[in-house]
């Protein structure tokens, strides 16, 4: 072998261990951020909701933190590629927070042992369908772009809800959302991935790909979470 095909044999190699290596960053650096998220979130409800008056002030001005939280998500995802990294992670921490405070009713209106099977349940089920996505050779952009459309109809079929309001009608929405949302993990995972290899020789595009790759992730975590906890906490 020429020295020119050495030359393009090792500069192959490297490229290819230098994306390997960014994905692996990125990657590590999604799962701490979630974690981290889903933790505040927790340490956050639990606050709220053993405070009673603290409680009574959240379920009356709920609205208003769920509106604030609609808003952060959304301006988070949509500028945080020109966010500086700090502010990225603060805007993260922040929605986590507003999470924490909308979802602490959960713990004064279901058991602790309803709640605990559900995030051991969306726990296994997040590990297996996030290992998939990451391992996968298949490529899930036709499938995700399936669940995504199903999300939107999950979305309207939600807003129909509050004018329908049976039992068996939001238990079925339930389901459905846990369902979409398993799917959307793999998918998630796969982009994130996807993105964090391509993007491995440049820093400034890759500085924030962690929050917000822990965004999304956090997200398909949260929602198939509540939906568990409203399916068990049903037939307690």
């Amino acid at each position: 072998m020429n020295s020119d095909g050495m030359n393009r044999d090792f500069t192959t190699y490297y490229d290819q261990s230098n994306r390997e290596a960014a994905v692996k960053k990125t990657m590590l650096g999604v799962y701490s951020w979630m974690t981290v998220a889903l933790l505040i979130t927790a340490a956050t409800g639990l606050y709220v909701a053993s405070n009673v008056n603290m409680l009574y002030s959240v379920i009356r001005s709920y609205w208003l933190f769920a509106i604030a939280e609609v808003v952060v998500v959304i301006a988070l995802s949509a500028r945080a590629h020109k966010m500086s990294s700090l502010a990225a992670k603060g805007w993260f921490v922040v929605y986590s927070v507003l999470n924490g405070i909308t979802l602490s009713s959960i713990f004064v209106l279901y058991e602790i042992g309803t709640i605990g099977y559900a995030f051991l349940v969306t726990a296994g089920v997040f590990a297996v369908m996030t290992i998939y996505g990451y391992v996968t050779k298949t490529d899930l952009s036709k499938i995700g772009s399936l669940f995504v459309m199903a999300l939107f109809g999950l979305v309207i079929a939600t807003f129909v809800g509050f004018f329908i309001n049976t039992p068996g009608y939001t238990m079925a929405l339930m389901y459905v959302t846990v369902f979409i949302f398993i799917g959307l993990i793999g998918w998630d995972t796969q982009k994130i991935k996807q993105y964090a290899y391509a993007q491995a020789d440049s820093n400034g595009a890759l500085a924030n790909a962690s929050i917000l790759g822990a965004l999304t992730l956090y997200l398909d975590f949260i929602n198939i979470f509540i939906s568990l906890v409203r399916i068990f906490g049903s037939r307690d």
